[in-house]
């Protein structure tokens, strides 16, 4: 069974049809859409601080979403992937995004929508990440405006794949 746990009297509150793996951790103020998956060993830690995921987001195995005590709310917004062992920290992702293997995004960063974060990159605090890009590296740069090719055949691809294995749980 996952660990869902109140934090100071706040449950997590889970949208329509979501797939919560049996050893995933989800506490405190967490408010997550429908058609959410929240993958094996992922934390979702809302006990700082708010954490609101909108609709078909993913968070892979391994990866942690958490916030700063009385600063930095985490938002995820809809149809964005979190890639395995990424960290998501006090910052907000607009639609339509992916998070890459291992990526870091820390806080006050503001990932605009159509935007890829490659694996292994890390978004220093406070970064604004124009939407319709791709960054990488150490410390993230943009690398080049996105195609619509790339919206619709990673993007849209990864957020509708992890829709489809998260069937196979049900």
């Amino acid at each position: 069974m996952p660990v869902i746990l109140p934090v100071k009297g706040i449950q997590p509150e889970f949208g329509k049809d979501c797939f919560i793996a049996p050893n995933a951790t989800i506490v405190g103020d967490v408010t997550m859409g429908d058609g959410c998956s929240i993958w094996f060993n992922a934390v979702v830690r809302g006990d700082v601080n708010s954490i609101r995921i909108g609709n078909k987001v993913n968070i892979q195995d391994g990866a942690v979403i958490h916030c700063t005590y009385e600063k930095t709310k985490t938002i995820i917004g809809d149809n964005v992937s979190i890639g395995h062992n990424a960290i998501v920290h006090g910052c907000t992702v607009d639609d339509n995004v992916l998070i890459g293997m291992g990526a870091i995004v820390m806080d006050n960063a503001h990932i605009g929508s159509n935007t890829i974060i490659a694996a292994g990159a890390v978004v220093l605090e406070g970064t604004l990440v124009e939407p319709g890009t791709i960054y990488a590296g150490i410390p993230a740069k943009k690398v080049k405006e996105i195609s619509t090719e790339l919206v619709n055949g990673e993007i849209n691809r990864i957020a509708n794949n992890y829709s489809m294995y998260a069937s196979w749980f049900k």
